[in-house]
Protein backbone atom coordinates (compact mmCIF):
# COMPACT_ATOMS: atom_id res chain seq x y z
CA UNK A 1 0.00 0.00 0.00
CA UNK A 2 2.16 2.92 -1.29
CA UNK A 3 -0.12 5.92 0.96
CA UNK A 4 1.47 3.35 4.03
CA UNK A 5 4.72 4.14 2.47
CA UNK A 6 4.37 7.84 2.01
CA UNK A 7 3.08 8.70 4.95
CA UNK A 8 5.79 6.89 7.21
CA UNK A 9 8.56 8.67 5.92
CA UNK A 10 6.48 12.53 5.23
CA UNK A 11 6.46 12.15 9.58
CA UNK A 12 9.43 10.15 9.99
CA UNK A 13 11.40 13.25 8.41
CA UNK A 14 9.21 16.12 8.66
CA UNK A 15 9.67 15.06 12.64
CA UNK A 16 13.70 14.86 11.82
CA UNK A 17 13.86 18.06 10.09
CA UNK A 18 11.80 19.93 13.04
CA UNK A 19 13.94 18.33 15.64
CA UNK A 20 17.18 20.18 13.94
CA UNK A 21 14.78 23.99 13.64
CA UNK A 22 13.91 23.42 10.18
CA UNK A 23 10.35 23.73 8.59
CA UNK A 24 8.47 20.38 8.36
CA UNK A 25 8.30 20.80 4.76
CA UNK A 26 11.94 20.11 3.72
CA UNK A 27 11.77 16.61 5.42
CA UNK A 28 8.68 16.23 2.87
CA UNK A 29 10.62 17.09 0.15
CA UNK A 30 13.44 15.11 1.96
CA UNK A 31 11.04 12.00 2.16
CA UNK A 32 10.19 11.97 -1.46
CA UNK A 33 13.65 12.06 -2.50
CA UNK A 34 14.74 8.71 -0.03
CA UNK A 35 12.35 6.89 -2.06
CA UNK A 36 13.36 7.61 -5.02
CA UNK A 37 16.77 6.55 -3.94
CA UNK A 38 15.20 3.64 -2.06
CA UNK A 39 13.57 2.26 -5.50
CA UNK A 40 16.64 3.02 -7.55
CA UNK A 41 18.97 0.90 -4.73
CA UNK A 42 16.74 -1.76 -4.35
CA UNK A 43 14.71 -2.40 -7.79
CA UNK A 44 11.63 -1.68 -5.41
CA UNK A 45 8.39 -0.01 -7.40
CA UNK A 46 7.96 3.27 -5.47
CA UNK A 47 6.29 5.75 -7.92
CA UNK A 48 4.29 8.48 -8.12
CA UNK A 49 0.48 7.44 -8.59
CA UNK A 50 -2.40 9.11 -9.45
CA UNK A 51 -3.78 9.40 -6.18
CA UNK A 52 -0.55 11.52 -4.93
CA UNK A 53 -0.84 13.93 -7.89
CA UNK A 54 -4.58 14.45 -6.88
CA UNK A 55 -3.82 15.03 -3.65
CA UNK A 56 -0.99 17.49 -4.50
CA UNK A 57 -3.03 19.69 -6.65
CA UNK A 58 -6.14 19.48 -4.35
CA UNK A 59 -3.19 21.13 -1.35
CA UNK A 60 -1.96 23.93 -4.07
CA UNK A 61 -5.76 25.05 -4.62
CA UNK A 62 -6.59 25.26 -0.96
CA UNK A 63 -3.51 27.15 -0.45
CA UNK A 64 -4.28 29.41 -3.17
CA UNK A 65 -7.90 29.74 -1.95
CA UNK A 66 -6.87 30.14 1.56
CA UNK A 67 -4.50 33.07 0.53
CA UNK A 68 -6.78 35.07 -1.34
CA UNK A 69 -9.02 34.70 1.45
CA UNK A 70 -6.52 37.13 3.09
CA UNK A 71 -6.02 39.02 0.37
CA UNK A 72 -7.29 42.62 -0.43
CA UNK A 73 -6.98 43.72 -3.88
CA UNK A 74 -6.72 47.02 -3.50
CA UNK A 75 -3.44 46.50 -2.37
CA UNK A 76 -2.10 44.07 -5.00
CA UNK A 77 -2.78 46.64 -7.99
CA UNK A 78 0.09 49.01 -6.71
CA UNK A 79 3.00 50.00 -8.45
CA UNK A 80 5.57 48.31 -6.41
CA UNK A 81 3.55 45.23 -7.46
CA UNK A 82 3.17 45.69 -11.17
CA UNK A 83 6.03 47.42 -11.86
CA UNK A 84 8.24 44.94 -9.52
CA UNK A 85 7.25 41.63 -10.57
CA UNK A 86 7.32 43.06 -14.76
CA UNK A 87 10.79 44.25 -14.25
CA UNK A 88 12.13 41.30 -12.82
CA UNK A 89 10.79 38.95 -14.96
CA UNK A 90 12.23 40.74 -18.40
CA UNK A 91 15.51 41.56 -16.20
CA UNK A 92 15.68 37.78 -15.39
CA UNK A 93 14.81 36.19 -19.29
CA UNK A 94 16.80 38.87 -20.45
CA UNK A 95 19.67 37.87 -18.60
CA UNK A 96 19.27 34.31 -18.06
CA UNK A 97 18.52 33.10 -21.80
CA UNK A 98 21.77 34.07 -23.17
CA UNK A 99 23.53 32.14 -20.08
CA UNK A 100 21.91 29.32 -20.65
CA UNK A 101 22.51 29.42 -24.45
CA UNK A 102 26.04 29.78 -23.80
CA UNK A 103 26.68 27.25 -20.74
CA UNK A 104 24.08 24.96 -21.98
CA UNK A 105 24.54 24.79 -25.81
CA UNK A 106 20.67 24.99 -26.41
CA UNK A 107 19.19 26.41 -29.41
CA UNK A 108 17.17 30.26 -28.38
CA UNK A 109 14.25 29.05 -27.97
CA UNK A 110 14.94 26.58 -25.07
CA UNK A 111 17.21 28.69 -23.58
CA UNK A 112 14.22 31.61 -23.22
CA UNK A 113 12.01 28.83 -21.92
CA UNK A 114 14.05 27.50 -19.53
CA UNK A 115 14.88 31.26 -18.13
CA UNK A 116 10.95 31.98 -17.99
CA UNK A 117 10.70 29.10 -15.88
CA UNK A 118 12.97 30.14 -13.13
CA UNK A 119 12.50 33.71 -13.26
CA UNK A 120 9.13 32.68 -11.00
CA UNK A 121 9.14 32.57 -7.71
CA UNK A 122 6.90 29.92 -5.30
CA UNK A 123 3.68 30.50 -4.37
CA UNK A 124 3.53 27.71 -2.11
CA UNK A 125 6.36 27.99 -0.35
CA UNK A 126 6.07 31.85 0.22
CA UNK A 127 2.48 31.30 0.76
CA UNK A 128 3.54 28.96 3.43
CA UNK A 129 6.02 30.66 5.26
CA UNK A 130 4.65 34.25 5.27
CA UNK A 131 1.66 31.92 6.79
CA UNK A 132 2.87 30.34 9.30
CA UNK A 133 4.94 33.69 10.36
CA UNK A 134 1.02 35.48 10.32
CA UNK A 135 2.91 37.55 8.02
CA UNK A 136 0.48 37.61 5.22
CA UNK A 137 -0.98 40.72 5.64
CA UNK A 138 2.09 43.04 6.91
CA UNK A 139 3.02 45.17 3.95
CA UNK A 140 5.73 43.55 3.21
CA UNK A 141 3.64 39.76 2.99
CA UNK A 142 1.43 41.26 0.45
CA UNK A 143 3.94 42.73 -1.82
CA UNK A 144 5.54 39.90 -1.97
CA UNK A 145 2.30 37.88 -2.97
CA UNK A 146 1.11 40.38 -4.62
CA UNK A 147 4.35 39.94 -7.18
CA UNK A 148 3.99 36.26 -6.89
CA UNK A 149 0.04 37.12 -8.17
CA UNK A 150 1.20 38.82 -11.05
CA UNK A 151 4.03 35.91 -12.06
CA UNK A 152 1.27 33.21 -12.09
CA UNK A 153 -0.58 35.63 -14.24
CA UNK A 154 2.33 35.47 -16.70
CA UNK A 155 3.04 31.96 -16.05
CA UNK A 156 -0.61 31.07 -17.37
CA UNK A 157 0.52 33.03 -20.71
CA UNK A 158 3.11 31.59 -20.77
CA UNK A 159 1.49 27.90 -21.11
CA UNK A 160 -1.11 28.95 -23.15
CA UNK A 161 1.09 30.51 -25.61
CA UNK A 162 3.57 26.87 -25.54
CA UNK A 163 0.42 24.68 -25.41
CA UNK A 164 -1.25 26.54 -27.98
CA UNK A 165 -4.34 26.76 -26.70
CA UNK A 166 -6.47 29.90 -26.02
CA UNK A 167 -9.18 29.89 -23.44
CA UNK A 168 -12.90 29.48 -25.11
CA UNK A 169 -15.52 31.93 -25.64
CA UNK A 170 -17.14 31.20 -21.80
CA UNK A 171 -13.99 31.94 -20.46
CA UNK A 172 -15.84 35.47 -20.68
CA UNK A 173 -18.07 34.57 -17.91
CA UNK A 174 -14.99 35.42 -15.46
CA UNK A 175 -15.75 39.02 -15.46
CA UNK A 176 -18.97 38.60 -14.06
CA UNK A 177 -18.21 37.02 -10.79
CA UNK A 178 -18.01 39.77 -8.82
CA UNK A 179 -21.98 39.89 -9.86
CA UNK A 180 -21.95 36.43 -7.54
CA UNK A 181 -20.36 37.96 -4.28
CA UNK A 182 -23.43 38.61 -2.29
CA UNK A 183 -24.58 34.97 -3.01
CA UNK A 184 -21.85 33.86 -1.83
CA UNK A 185 -21.44 36.07 1.47
CA UNK A 186 -25.36 34.70 2.13
CA UNK A 187 -23.47 30.82 1.71
CA UNK A 188 -20.65 31.78 4.19
CA UNK A 189 -23.24 32.88 6.54
CA UNK A 190 -25.44 30.16 5.95
CA UNK A 191 -23.16 27.75 6.69
CA UNK A 192 -22.56 27.72 10.42
CA UNK A 193 -19.25 27.06 12.44
CA UNK A 194 -19.18 23.43 11.94
CA UNK A 195 -18.80 20.77 8.85
CA UNK A 196 -21.02 22.69 6.40
CA UNK A 197 -18.05 25.88 6.37
CA UNK A 198 -15.34 23.40 5.56
CA UNK A 199 -17.30 21.98 2.82
CA UNK A 200 -18.16 25.16 1.27
CA UNK A 201 -14.76 25.99 1.04
CA UNK A 202 -13.92 22.91 -0.38
CA UNK A 203 -16.72 23.66 -2.74
CA UNK A 204 -15.57 27.00 -3.96
CA UNK A 205 -12.20 26.05 -3.86
CA UNK A 206 -11.99 22.80 -5.73
CA UNK A 207 -15.31 22.34 -7.28
CA UNK A 208 -16.48 25.92 -8.68
CA UNK A 209 -13.22 27.54 -8.70
CA UNK A 210 -10.77 24.12 -10.33
CA UNK A 211 -12.95 22.35 -12.32
CA UNK A 212 -15.30 25.21 -13.06
CA UNK A 213 -12.22 27.63 -14.34
CA UNK A 214 -10.87 24.16 -16.03
CA UNK A 215 -14.16 23.95 -18.23
CA UNK A 216 -13.56 27.47 -19.72
CA UNK A 217 -10.12 26.93 -20.55
CA UNK A 218 -8.65 28.57 -17.69
CA UNK A 219 -6.17 27.75 -14.75
CA UNK A 220 -7.73 25.41 -11.92
CA UNK A 221 -5.07 27.22 -9.69
CA UNK A 222 -6.87 30.95 -10.70
CA UNK A 223 -9.73 29.98 -10.30
CA UNK A 224 -9.17 28.88 -6.38
CA UNK A 225 -7.65 32.26 -5.91
CA UNK A 226 -10.23 34.03 -7.63
CA UNK A 227 -12.87 32.82 -5.13
CA UNK A 228 -11.19 33.15 -2.39
CA UNK A 229 -10.31 36.53 -2.50
CA UNK A 230 -14.05 37.14 -3.89
CA UNK A 231 -14.94 36.09 -0.27
CA UNK A 232 -11.42 38.09 1.07
CA UNK A 233 -13.82 41.24 2.40
CA UNK A 234 -16.13 39.06 4.63
CA UNK A 235 -16.16 39.04 8.20
CA UNK A 236 -15.47 35.27 8.51
CA UNK A 237 -13.15 34.75 5.56
CA UNK A 238 -10.41 33.95 8.55
CA UNK A 239 -12.56 31.78 10.13
CA UNK A 240 -13.43 29.64 6.66
CA UNK A 241 -9.85 29.71 6.67
CA UNK A 242 -8.64 28.62 9.88
CA UNK A 243 -11.30 25.61 9.05
CA UNK A 244 -9.26 24.66 6.30
CA UNK A 245 -6.36 24.58 7.70
CA UNK A 246 -6.08 20.91 8.64
CA UNK A 247 -7.13 19.78 5.30
CA UNK A 248 -4.84 21.77 3.11
CA UNK A 249 -1.95 21.08 5.17
CA UNK A 250 -2.23 17.06 5.07
CA UNK A 251 -2.50 17.30 1.23
CA UNK A 252 0.26 19.91 0.91
CA UNK A 253 2.58 17.04 2.25
CA UNK A 254 0.99 15.11 -1.45
CA UNK A 255 2.72 18.00 -3.50
CA UNK A 256 5.94 18.40 -1.74
CA UNK A 257 6.16 14.42 -1.81
CA UNK A 258 5.13 14.53 -5.52
CA UNK A 259 8.29 16.43 -6.37
CA UNK A 260 10.87 14.07 -4.56
CA UNK A 261 9.26 10.82 -6.05
CA UNK A 262 9.52 11.85 -9.44
CA UNK A 263 12.77 10.55 -9.88
CA UNK A 264 16.43 11.05 -8.75
CA UNK A 265 18.40 13.07 -11.21
CA UNK A 266 21.14 12.22 -13.73
CA UNK A 267 24.61 13.67 -13.71
CA UNK A 268 23.41 16.77 -16.36
CA UNK A 269 20.48 17.22 -13.98
CA UNK A 270 22.54 17.54 -11.04
CA UNK A 271 25.22 19.80 -12.95
CA UNK A 272 22.08 22.12 -14.07
CA UNK A 273 20.73 22.71 -10.71
CA UNK A 274 23.60 23.56 -9.05
CA UNK A 275 24.22 25.99 -11.24
CA UNK A 276 20.58 27.42 -11.18
CA UNK A 277 21.22 27.31 -6.81
CA UNK A 278 24.50 29.11 -7.56
CA UNK A 279 22.81 32.03 -9.16
CA UNK A 280 19.80 31.86 -6.87
CA UNK A 281 20.96 35.30 -4.69
CA UNK A 282 21.14 37.28 -7.62
CA UNK A 283 17.34 36.84 -7.77
CA UNK A 284 16.71 38.18 -4.51
CA UNK A 285 19.12 40.93 -5.16
CA UNK A 286 17.38 42.05 -8.01
CA UNK A 287 14.26 41.80 -6.08
CA UNK A 288 15.31 44.05 -3.64
CA UNK A 289 17.02 46.67 -5.47
CA UNK A 290 13.54 46.62 -7.52
CA UNK A 291 11.38 47.14 -4.77
CA UNK A 292 14.06 49.84 -3.10
CA UNK A 293 13.51 51.55 -6.44
CA UNK A 294 10.15 51.85 -5.72
CA UNK A 295 10.14 53.63 -2.61
CA UNK A 296 10.19 50.66 -0.17
CA UNK A 297 11.91 50.92 2.72
CA UNK A 298 15.21 48.81 2.91
CA UNK A 299 13.36 46.14 6.03
CA UNK A 300 10.03 45.51 3.45
CA UNK A 301 12.32 44.97 0.42
CA UNK A 302 14.47 42.55 2.12
CA UNK A 303 11.70 40.54 3.31
CA UNK A 304 10.04 40.33 0.45
CA UNK A 305 12.73 39.82 -1.65
CA UNK A 306 13.81 36.99 0.55
CA UNK A 307 10.57 35.70 0.52
CA UNK A 308 10.56 35.20 -3.47
CA UNK A 309 14.26 33.41 -3.35
CA UNK A 310 13.34 30.53 -4.70
CA UNK A 311 11.97 28.86 -7.72
CA UNK A 312 8.55 28.18 -8.55
CA UNK A 313 6.39 24.92 -8.91
CA UNK A 314 4.89 26.77 -11.47
CA UNK A 315 8.18 26.65 -13.45
CA UNK A 316 8.00 22.89 -13.56
CA UNK A 317 4.01 23.29 -14.60
CA UNK A 318 5.06 25.16 -17.66
CA UNK A 319 7.81 22.82 -18.28
CA UNK A 320 5.16 19.89 -18.08
CA UNK A 321 3.78 21.78 -21.02
CA UNK A 322 6.58 23.09 -23.51
CA UNK A 323 10.06 21.26 -21.84
CA UNK A 324 8.88 17.98 -20.34
CA UNK A 325 12.69 16.65 -21.07
CA UNK A 326 14.00 19.29 -18.81
CA UNK A 327 11.29 18.59 -15.62
CA UNK A 328 13.75 16.29 -13.53
CA UNK A 329 16.34 18.88 -14.12
CA UNK A 330 14.08 21.93 -12.83
CA UNK A 331 12.76 20.09 -10.12
CA UNK A 332 15.84 19.40 -8.51
CA UNK A 333 16.37 22.98 -8.93
CA UNK A 334 13.23 23.73 -7.02
CA UNK A 335 13.66 21.46 -4.33
CA UNK A 336 16.90 23.06 -4.02
CA UNK A 337 15.79 26.17 -3.39
CA UNK A 338 13.12 25.00 -1.31
CA UNK A 339 15.45 23.83 0.89
CA UNK A 340 17.70 27.22 0.87
CA UNK A 341 14.84 29.54 0.91
CA UNK A 342 12.97 27.67 4.09
CA UNK A 343 15.18 27.96 6.44
CA UNK A 344 16.63 31.42 5.82
CA UNK A 345 13.10 32.58 5.91
CA UNK A 346 12.23 31.14 9.38
CA UNK A 347 15.48 33.41 10.73
CA UNK A 348 14.31 36.69 8.22
CA UNK A 349 13.98 39.16 10.93
CA UNK A 350 16.55 38.21 12.76
CA UNK A 351 19.40 38.27 9.69
CA UNK A 352 17.41 42.07 8.83
CA UNK A 353 17.99 43.12 12.58
CA UNK A 354 21.64 42.05 12.42
CA UNK A 355 22.20 43.44 8.98
CA UNK A 356 19.91 46.73 8.83
CA UNK A 357 22.69 49.36 9.02
CA UNK A 358 24.36 48.24 5.75
CA UNK A 359 21.12 47.50 4.06
CA UNK A 360 19.45 50.53 4.99
CA UNK A 361 22.61 52.82 3.27
CA UNK A 362 20.81 51.89 0.06
CA UNK A 363 17.47 53.08 0.69
CA UNK A 364 16.00 56.61 -1.07
CA UNK A 365 15.33 59.51 0.57
CA UNK A 366 11.41 58.99 -0.01
CA UNK A 367 9.74 56.61 1.18
CA UNK A 368 6.60 54.55 0.31
CA UNK A 369 3.09 56.36 1.68
CA UNK A 370 2.75 52.99 3.73
CA UNK A 371 6.28 52.95 5.67
CA UNK A 372 6.50 56.26 6.69
CA UNK A 373 7.87 57.00 10.25
CA UNK A 374 5.18 58.19 13.16
CA UNK A 375 5.23 59.82 16.16
CA UNK A 376 3.38 58.95 19.43
CA UNK A 377 3.25 62.05 21.22
CA UNK A 378 1.67 62.19 24.31
CA UNK A 379 0.89 58.45 23.99
CA UNK A 380 1.09 56.86 27.54
CA UNK A 381 -0.40 53.11 26.80
CA UNK A 382 1.06 51.57 23.39
CA UNK A 383 -0.28 48.08 22.13
CA UNK A 384 1.73 46.57 19.15
CA UNK A 385 -0.86 44.26 17.23
CA UNK A 386 -4.32 44.94 16.98
CA UNK A 387 -6.02 41.61 16.52
CA UNK A 388 -8.24 40.32 18.94
CA UNK A 389 -6.33 40.35 22.02
CA UNK A 390 -5.17 44.06 21.07
CA UNK A 391 -8.19 44.88 20.25
CA UNK A 392 -9.80 43.25 23.82
CA UNK A 393 -6.91 45.08 25.93
CA UNK A 394 -7.60 48.52 23.53
CA UNK A 395 -11.42 48.38 24.49
CA UNK A 396 -10.93 47.32 28.33
CA UNK A 397 -8.16 49.94 28.73
CA UNK A 398 -9.74 52.73 26.71
CA UNK A 399 -12.70 54.03 29.29
CA UNK A 400 -9.90 54.93 31.56
CA UNK A 401 -6.53 55.34 29.61
CA UNK A 402 -7.57 58.36 26.87
CA UNK A 403 -3.87 58.21 26.10
CA UNK A 404 -3.94 55.38 23.93
CA UNK A 405 -2.57 54.10 20.79
CA UNK A 406 -2.17 51.03 18.73
CA UNK A 407 -0.35 49.67 15.82
CA UNK A 408 -0.62 47.34 13.21
CA UNK A 409 1.24 46.07 10.33
CA UNK A 410 -2.15 45.44 7.98
CA UNK A 411 -2.89 48.77 6.60
CA UNK A 412 -6.49 47.87 6.03
CA UNK A 413 -6.74 46.20 9.34
CA UNK A 414 -5.19 49.96 10.77
CA UNK A 415 -7.90 51.55 8.65
CA UNK A 416 -10.69 49.71 9.68
CA UNK A 417 -9.92 50.53 13.80
CA UNK A 418 -10.23 54.30 13.07
CA UNK A 419 -13.42 54.04 11.62
CA UNK A 420 -14.85 52.53 14.67
CA UNK A 421 -12.94 55.25 16.36
CA UNK A 422 -9.88 53.84 17.90
CA UNK A 423 -6.36 55.60 17.86
CA UNK A 424 -4.92 52.99 15.42
CA UNK A 425 -2.21 53.38 12.33
CA UNK A 426 0.24 51.55 10.59
CA UNK A 427 3.57 50.68 11.62
CA UNK A 428 5.63 47.51 11.90
CA UNK A 429 6.94 46.95 14.71
CA UNK A 430 9.28 44.37 13.40
CA UNK A 431 11.02 47.43 11.19
CA UNK A 432 14.48 48.40 12.89
CA UNK A 433 13.88 51.46 10.63
CA UNK A 434 10.79 52.12 12.49
CA UNK A 435 12.36 52.51 16.03
CA UNK A 436 15.27 54.61 14.16
CA UNK A 437 12.07 57.01 13.39
CA UNK A 438 9.95 57.00 16.50
CA UNK A 439 9.29 59.55 19.22
CA UNK A 440 7.95 58.12 22.05
CA UNK A 441 8.71 60.65 24.97
CA UNK A 442 5.35 60.11 26.99
CA UNK A 443 5.10 56.31 26.58
CA UNK A 444 5.04 54.56 30.05
CA UNK A 445 3.72 51.05 29.46
CA UNK A 446 3.16 48.74 26.22
CA UNK A 447 1.72 45.50 25.44
CA UNK A 448 2.58 43.21 23.30
CA UNK A 449 0.10 41.30 21.17
CA UNK A 450 1.50 40.50 18.10
CA UNK A 451 1.12 37.21 16.71
CA UNK A 452 4.41 36.10 16.08
CA UNK A 453 7.21 35.43 18.45
CA UNK A 454 9.93 36.48 17.00
CA UNK A 455 7.84 39.84 16.61
CA UNK A 456 7.41 40.18 20.38
CA UNK A 457 10.93 39.34 20.71
CA UNK A 458 12.57 41.59 18.72
CA UNK A 459 9.62 45.09 19.83
CA UNK A 460 11.10 43.98 23.50
CA UNK A 461 14.69 44.24 22.89
CA UNK A 462 14.18 47.44 20.62
CA UNK A 463 12.55 49.13 23.54
CA UNK A 464 15.35 48.43 26.01
CA UNK A 465 18.16 49.02 23.72
CA UNK A 466 16.22 52.55 23.21
CA UNK A 467 16.02 53.27 26.76
CA UNK A 468 12.84 52.91 27.69
CA UNK A 469 12.37 52.30 31.42
CA UNK A 470 8.35 51.66 31.45
CA UNK A 471 6.25 48.20 31.95
CA UNK A 472 6.33 45.61 29.01
CA UNK A 473 3.71 43.16 28.84
CA UNK A 474 3.04 40.15 26.44
CA UNK A 475 1.28 37.56 25.79
CA UNK A 476 2.10 33.79 24.53
CA UNK A 477 0.89 30.52 24.25
CA UNK A 478 3.60 28.63 24.87
CA UNK A 479 5.74 28.60 28.89
CA UNK A 480 8.89 28.21 26.84
CA UNK A 481 8.07 31.32 24.41
CA UNK A 482 7.14 33.39 27.69
CA UNK A 483 10.54 32.79 29.06
CA UNK A 484 12.20 34.41 25.89
CA UNK A 485 10.09 36.85 25.83
CA UNK A 486 10.84 38.01 29.60
CA UNK A 487 14.79 37.22 28.17
CA UNK A 488 14.10 39.85 25.41
CA UNK A 489 12.73 42.34 28.09
CA UNK A 490 9.75 41.95 28.79
CA UNK A 491 8.80 42.71 32.43
CA UNK A 492 5.94 39.73 32.50
CA UNK A 493 4.75 37.22 29.71
CA UNK A 494 1.40 35.65 30.28
CA UNK A 495 0.00 32.50 28.73
CA UNK A 496 -2.93 33.25 26.85
CA UNK A 497 -5.29 30.04 28.12
CA UNK A 498 -4.93 30.45 31.60
CA UNK A 499 -4.99 34.14 31.46
CA UNK A 500 -8.27 33.22 29.87
CA UNK A 501 -9.23 30.81 32.49
CA UNK A 502 -8.60 33.65 35.33
CA UNK A 503 -10.90 35.98 33.53
CA UNK A 504 -13.50 33.64 33.20
CA UNK A 505 -13.50 32.85 37.45
CA UNK A 506 -13.00 36.11 37.82
CA UNK A 507 -16.16 36.86 36.93
CA UNK A 508 -18.09 33.91 39.30
CA UNK A 509 -16.13 36.09 42.25
CA UNK A 510 -17.30 39.55 41.35
CA UNK A 511 -20.90 38.08 40.41
CA UNK A 512 -23.04 37.97 44.24
CA UNK A 513 -24.98 34.82 44.64
CA UNK A 514 -29.12 34.96 44.14
CA UNK A 515 -31.61 35.24 46.76
CA UNK A 516 -34.40 32.49 46.77
CA UNK A 517 -37.16 33.41 45.62
CA UNK A 518 -39.52 30.57 47.01
CA UNK A 519 -39.08 28.61 49.95
CA UNK A 520 -39.65 24.74 49.22
CA UNK A 521 -40.04 23.60 52.78
CA UNK A 522 -39.56 24.90 56.63
CA UNK A 523 -38.02 22.96 59.39
CA UNK A 524 -40.11 21.42 62.03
Amino acid sequence: MPEAIWITFAFGLGLLVKLVGLPPLVGYLAAGFVLSGIAEATGVVIEETDVLQHIAHLGVLLLLFTVGLKLKLRSIVSPEVIGGSLLHFGITCAVFTPGVYLLMDLDWSTALMLAIALSFSSTVLAAKVLESKRELRAFHGRVAIGILIMQDLIALVVMSLAAGKTPSEWALIVFGLPLLRPLLFRLLDASGHDELLVLLGLLLALVVGGLGFEAVGLSSELGALVFGAMLANHPRSQELSKSLWSVKEVFLVGFFLQIGIGGLPDGDALIFAIIAGLVLPLKGILFFFLLLAFRLRARSGFLSALALTNYSEFGLIVASVALPEWLVPLAISVSLSFLVSAPINRFAHGLYERYSQDLSRFEGSKHHPDEQPISLGDTRVLIMGMGRTGTAAYDWLCEDQPKLMGLDSDPAKASQHQKEGRNVVFADAEDASFWNGLHMPAVQSVILAMGDIEGKLIAARMLRKLGFKGFIVAHTMYEDEAKQIREAGADEAYLTMSETGVALASHLIDKKPAKPSLVVGKPD
